[in-house]
């Protein structure tokens, strides 16, 4: 990153994107703001002056993540099977957002704009299984495993777990589809 992005005005952006980038390459643990602002080519202080310390700039990567997250849920309509696969292509397509994301010891919990992103893309996620006819009494049920479902084959996706799996394969979003043929979320009817 260059510092003429700074003279840009859009710093912060610049300073979002060199994180993402960061976690997604070296992982989390190797966010620093000092090493941020070099990867950024911006002075020391920079980053600090944008999100006050480490947790501050990994609750906005979280908070981005939240929205782009949503965004693409969005996307998908409102199906079940495109919403989580809509899951799964963010995941793959943002890897150093979705690192921090769901880290709770990393952010701050109490940030108001974390707990409304983080509601915005709980909702689109639902969404997918709403239309599945779901009963009231099953619906929790239901949401906690199709987000298992998916958030569990991204993770696993983005470790390296299933490279050279015999569970594997070379494109993930066919794998996913053939995973969500597998699965049933709503019983049998009798």
């Amino acid at each position: 990153m260059a510092k003429s992005a700074y003279h840009h005005g859009d710093l912060r952006a610049t300073l979002l994107n060199a994180a993402a980038e960061q976690v997604a390459a070296e992982g989390v643990d190797s966010i620093s703001l000092r090493a941020l602002a070099q990867r950024a080519g911006v002075s020391h202080a920079a980053p600090a002056h944008h999100f006050g310390n480490r947790q501050g700039l990994l609750t906005e990567l979280a908070i981005q993540g939240h929205t782009l997250l949503a965004d693409e849920l969005q996307s998908a309509a409102g199906d079940f099977r495109e919403v989580a696969l809509a899951y799964i292509r963010f995941a793959r397509r943002h890897p150093g957002h979705f690192d921090v994301m769901f880290r709770r010891e990393l952010l701050r919990a109490d940030d108001a704009r974390l707990t409304a992103a983080r509601a915005q893309s709980g909702r689109e996620l639902r969404g997918g299984i709403a239309q599945l006819g779901v009963s009231a009494e099953e619906a929790r049920s239901a949401q906690l495993a199709a987000w298992s479902l998916v958030h569990g084959f991204a993770a696993l996706w983005r470790e390296g777990a299933l490279e050279g799996s015999e569970l594997g394969g070379a494109d993930p979003e066919e794998l996913a589809r053939r995973m969500l043929d597998a699965v049933e979320l709503i019983p049998a009817v009798d």
